[in-house]
């Protein structure tokens, strides 16, 4: 089983999630793409459920805040991990969303949400030190320009690393690595 888990401000309906489903459905293997809470113990209390609730081999793809979730989960649970663009320090990443107005936009259905310092604070509990326990694939673009990929480079020095020239934080083109994804898993 494959769970998806989007970024900050996404959706599990966005369209890197909906692609993933779709090739996924067409290999058989169930894939399945929660919609997450923006609170992060929300969030990762509902990944551990599904975990926990499915006795078959689990494999996570996270993007940029889903990859930093799928680190933490990863390495709780062993499991096999594809990353894209990962996000390594979530709450200093993401403590540059707060404004003046402690409101973050969704960048799915542009609806807004409250993002404050207590939601950074909370990103803390799962940051992991040390990478020793989950099997990883990273995908990076040096074009990212919220993240910086050699952050990535350096924690996950051990995973199958894949760079690309170029590129943006989405990912531009990850459709081109389903085979490789797919070996993987």
């Amino acid at each position: 089983m494959i769970i998806y888990i989007h970024g900050f401000g996404s959706s599990g309906k966005g369209a890197k999630s909906l692609a993933f489903r779709e090739y996924f459905k067409e290999k058989n293997i169930h894939c399945i793409a929660p919609s997450l809470s923006y609170i992060p113990e929300l969030a990762m209390d509902t990944l551990e459920q599904v975990i926990n609730s499915h006795d078959e081999p689990i494999t996570l793809i996270g993007s940029s805040l889903g990859g930093f979730f799928s680190i933490y989960l990863a390495e709780k649970y062993g499991l096999r991990a594809v990353l894209i663009n990962p996000a390594i320090d979530s709450s200093k990443t993401l403590k540059r969303v707060i404004n003046k107005l402690g409101v973050a936009k969704n960048y799915f259905d542009d609806s807004t949400f409250a993002w404050n310092e207590s939601h950074v604070e909370m990103l803390k509990q799962y940051k992991v030190k040390e990478v020793k326990n989950g099997e990883y694939l990273l995908f990076l673009q040096t074009g990212d320009d919220v993240l910086d990929y050699k952050e990535a480079l350096e924690k996950l020095s051990s995973a199958t690393i894949v760079v690309e020239e170029g590129g943006s934080h989405p990912y531009e083109g990850i459709d081109r690595h389903y085979e490789q994804i797919l070996a993987f898993i």
